[in-house]
């Protein structure tokens, strides 16, 4: 491991498209290095060892490992990183908690105050586009 590498922030590596993109990939599961490889090439259109060499810089942060399965290279992600991560930004979601749960009760209030508006104008609008819905009291 290079010294570069060892210094490298969480959000340094995570910044990146590509690496991001790589990470998404093997979350759900360990993919062979020619799938990940295949994949960030046709979404990226960037050379083969470029990809390698986001897949390095991962492995030496610590943000995926590779196993060796006959002469595939599997690669995974490293849980324990993103659990670094998660705990980074712990700190700040005591800041924006409150407010996406104040703004999810304000959308679940319009919701709730539109539903009759719009109920009583379809109403509205079925009884004056059909005629034989006119009542007795409209006629007279």
């Amino acid at each position: 491991m290079t010294d570069m590498m060892l210094s490298m922030h969480a959000f340094e590596v995570l910044g990146d498209p590509v690496r991001r993109r790589i990470l998404e990939l093997i979350a759900d599961g360990e993919q062979s290095s020619g799938a990940v490889c295949a994949a960030i090439q046709q979404e990226f259109g960037i050379s083969q060892p470029a990809v390698s060499q986001h897949l390095r810089v991962l492995r030496e942060t610590g943000f995926a490992t590779v196993r060796p399965v006959g002469a595939r290279r599997m690669y995974a992600i490293r849980p324990s990183a993103m659990r670094d991560v998660d705990a980074w930004l712990d700190r700040f979601r005591r800041t924006w908690t409150p407010h996406l749960d104040a703004l999810a009760t304000e959308v679940a209030r319009g919701k709730r105050d539109r539903r009759p508006a719009a109920s009583r104008a379809a109403a509205e609008s079925a009884s004056t586009d059909d005629p034989a819905a006119t009542t007795t009291e409209e006629v007279s």
